[in-house]
């Protein structure tokens, strides 16, 4: 799985520059947002499958953040803070495009949405043969569609406890539910993935 994008990022930091946001500091709404829209972009694209809507969503949830500033608790972490608003945009966006049952899976599913489920592949290079780049490029869509049909509350925890590395308890506060629960999702969601998955276990 890809190292958390954010992981240079100092927790204490961006409290502070979201206790400057709650003060009406834009600019330091500017700088959070230099540090975690790739973040954000990434689990949104990896939970809604489609670039267009990740870059739409991304855009969005530093709006809600300057919104609900006054909601941020002192003393609380930030990043399970802002993925909890992430993933309540995708969760709207996909109950959106259920009620639209002439839109499908296929039609809404981009896979240029880069990092919604495996990476890039570089062809060509160091002595990789293009049989060995094919396999790569076709395990890592594999993973994305295998994620894509898990149900929403796996997909979420399996998305943030993998690509995100965030742990159970951060997770139950970015999806709003407890610790054990996130345990179980993500349990269940490795359970299905690797059912899915087993030609390329």
């Amino acid at each position: 799985m890809a190292p958390d994008a954010a992981a240079t990022i100092t927790p204490g930091e961006d409290t502070e520059l979201m206790h400057r946001v709650q003060a009406g500091d834009e600019a330091a709404l500017g700088t959070l947002m230099q540090r975690w829209e790739l973040p954000v972009k990434a689990v949104i694209a990896r939970l809604v499958m489609n670039a267009s809507e990740a870059e739409e969503l991304a855009q969005e949830a530093f709006v809600r953040i300057w919104q609900q500033r006054h909601t941020f608790k002192r003393g609380a972490a930030f990043r399970p803070w802002v993925f909890s608003i992430a993933v309540n945009l995708a969760r709207n966006r996909l109950r959106w495009w259920r009620r639209r049952p002439t839109v499908s899976l296929q039609e809404w599913s981009d896979a240029s949405a880069s990092g919604s489920a495996g990476e890039p592949v570089a062809a060509g290079r160091d002595g990789v043969s293009s049989a060995d780049t094919l396999e790569r490029t076709e395990r890592a869509a594999a993973v994305r569609d295998a994620i894509a049909v898990l149900p929403v509350d796996l997909r979420e925890a399996i998305v943030l406890f993998e690509y995100e590395q965030l742990s159970h308890a951060e997770i139950a506060l970015a999806v709003g539910a407890t610790s054990k629960a996130v345990e179980t999702r993500i349990h269940r969601a490795r359970e299905k993935l690797r059912v899915t998955l087993k030609r390329w276990v």
